[in-house]
């Protein structure tokens, strides 16, 4: 029976640490594995990715060609539906509310909202000056009477 009194690695698992400048019968004397001087043997040292000893690097002579939208896109703060219905009794769904409810926190309280589907919702909310709902999110507002008021960008 395997306990802890008779636990061990299995062989090859464990491989003892270099002990670097602990003389030549080590092993790893004298230059520690870094060969004679140069850049690579000194603390710090050695060059960053992509560098070619001075030629021009690939990653700048291939051309670039495209667009990018990542700079641009809009990331938003995303609520569901269940989580509503647990916190909210009929009031005003806004930003606000939200807020303090603890729903929104850090960078997700300048964000603009979406409001997600997933959950039961069983009360009719009304829903102020939020962004985005999914399809199934609208459905869900619609089918428990609630109302969506200005939706905004």
């Amino acid at each position: 029976m395997l306990t802890l009194s008779n636990l061990k690695s299995p062989k090859g698992a464990h491989r003892n640490t270099k002990r670097l400048g602990r003389g030549q019968a080590s092993g790893q004397g004298k230059q520690a594995g870094k060969g004679h001087k140069g850049q690579k043997a000194r603390s710090g040292g050695g060059v960053r990715p992509g560098f070619e000893s001075g030629a021009m690097p690939l990653y700048i002579k291939l051309p670039k060609r495209g667009f990018k939208n990542a700079p641009f896109k809009t990331v938003y703060a995303i609520v569901n539906i269940g989580d509503l219905n647990t916190r909210f009794n009929g009031e005003e769904v806004t930003r606000e509310s939200l807020v303090t409810q603890g729903f929104l926190n850090g960078i997700n309280k300048r964000r603009p909202i979406k409001i997600l589907g997933e959950g039961e919702l069983g009360k009719g909310l009304t829903f102020k000056g939020i962004a985005k709902f999914s399809k199934t999110a609208e459905k869900a507002v619609v089918a428990a009477k609630g109302t969506i008021e200005g939706k905004k960008e």
